[in-house]
């Protein structure tokens, strides 16, 4: 089996949504459940504010029997601590590309056509949200994280260096390398050669050891 096509698949999205005359393109990573003022807060901020438009996730903790409750996410969940994370009626300017994820963002047909979507050299796990941010900033497009934009993260029982999508990190890097002439994920794949799974070789490239 293939990596997943995971920037092909959110362009994807979009168009159909373009196709089904959306307005606001709000794309949320599968394993999150919106709030129930996630969508109300996007349209909020889009009225005043032209960029891409981030969300701030809080992570859950393993469901329950049952599965998690209706209610009363947000009293569970803890918000990831490498993001901002604005009051529920503030929207904050965010200068670095690399804070961008598509874990929950929302952005107009326009913006989506000056970034020029997610590049398809990226296949599976890795790479593509760092790529997103850094052609937003050339195109004049900011990000901005919207508070009160909320979304939880399912738990999956999955932490630290996902060692698991090695091949699909080491070809995404060398992509973003490629594209922008350093590395990205540079945690990870540092973890990966202390672990003894990735090297540099003579060129300068991450390889599988």
């Amino acid at each position: 089996r293939g990596a997943l096509p995971l920037a092909a698949a959110r362009n994807a999205g979009v168009r159909r949504a373009r196709e089904l005359r959306g307005g606001l393109l709000v794309l949320l990573d599968v394993g999150c459940i919106p709030s129930p003022d996630l969508l109300g807060r996007y349209r909020e901020a889009a009225a005043s504010h032209s960029g891409v438009l981030c969300g701030p996730v809080g992570y859950l903790p393993p469901a329950p029997a049952g599965g998690y409750p209706p209610t009363g996410l947000a009293e569970l969940a803890v918000a990831h601590p490498a993001r901002p994370v604005p009051g529920d009626d503030e929207v904050l300017a965010a200068p670095e590309p690399d804070l961008f994820w598509s874990l929950s963002f929302a952005t107009t047909p326009d913006v989506w056509d000056r970034v020029g979507g997610f590049c398809e050299d990226y296949r599976g796990y890795g790479g593509e949200d760092t790529d997103f941010g850094h052609a937003a900033a050339p195109a004049g497009v900011a990000v901005v994280w919207v508070g009160g934009a909320w979304a939880w993260h399912q738990h999956h029982g999955a932490g630290g260096t996902p060692v698991q999508h090695l091949d699909d990190i080491l070809r995404n890097a060398t992509v973003f390398h490629d594209r922008w002439g350093w590395w990205p994920m540079l945690g990870w794949l540092d973890d990966l050669r202390e672990h003894g799974l990735a090297h540099v070789d003579a060129r300068g490239r991450w390889v599988r050891s």
